[in-house]
């Protein structure tokens, strides 16, 4: 009898409590954007090579400095379409000192102001310089949260 309650048990508990229990699911990866393999014609190149484009405009009146601290919410792709970093997906925006990060970003961000949102096409030049993956173009969505 003993053992039969012991099983009645068990399949109630597995039957009732846990379909109850929120499963933990990896959210759906970004999607890249449709211009992700090269940067559009009527986007803006510096001499460096950086491409960008307006996603959002700003409602802020001052650029970043190198030296400045900033909060950004990010996302990054290869040219292929994979996403390789994202502070968006983890739900978390980064802060950083503007001049210790790649050379693209640090050129980039400082074309923006608080509240603004811009694509970046990287050359590799400007990024990791073939020293490590990801490799070639790079192609983030930036957010400037604030500058610090």
């Amino acid at each position: 009898m003993r053992l039969i309650i012991v099983a009645v048990f068990a399949l109630l508990f597995a039957a009732v409590v846990l379909p109850a229990r929120t499963p933990q699911t990896v959210p759906n990866p970004i999607p890249a954007p449709p211009d992700v393999a090269s940067a559009p014609a009527n986007a803006v190149k510096t001499a460096s090579g950086l491409a960008s484009w307006v996603l959002v405009p700003g409602s802020g009146k001052e650029h970043p400095s190198p030296t400045d601290m900033v909060t950004v919410h990010y996302t990054g792709w290869t040219t292929d379409g994979k996403l390789f970093d994202s502070s968006v997906e983890r739900g978390q925006p980064e802060t950083f000192r503007l001049d210790g990060v790649i050379a693209g970003w640090t050129e980039g961000v400082q074309l923006m102001v608080e509240g603004q949102k811009m694509r970046f096409w990287i050359p590799e030049k400007l990024a990791y310089m073939g020293r490590q993956a990801p490799f070639g173009l790079l192609v983030f969505d930036v957010e400037l949260i604030k500058i610090q």
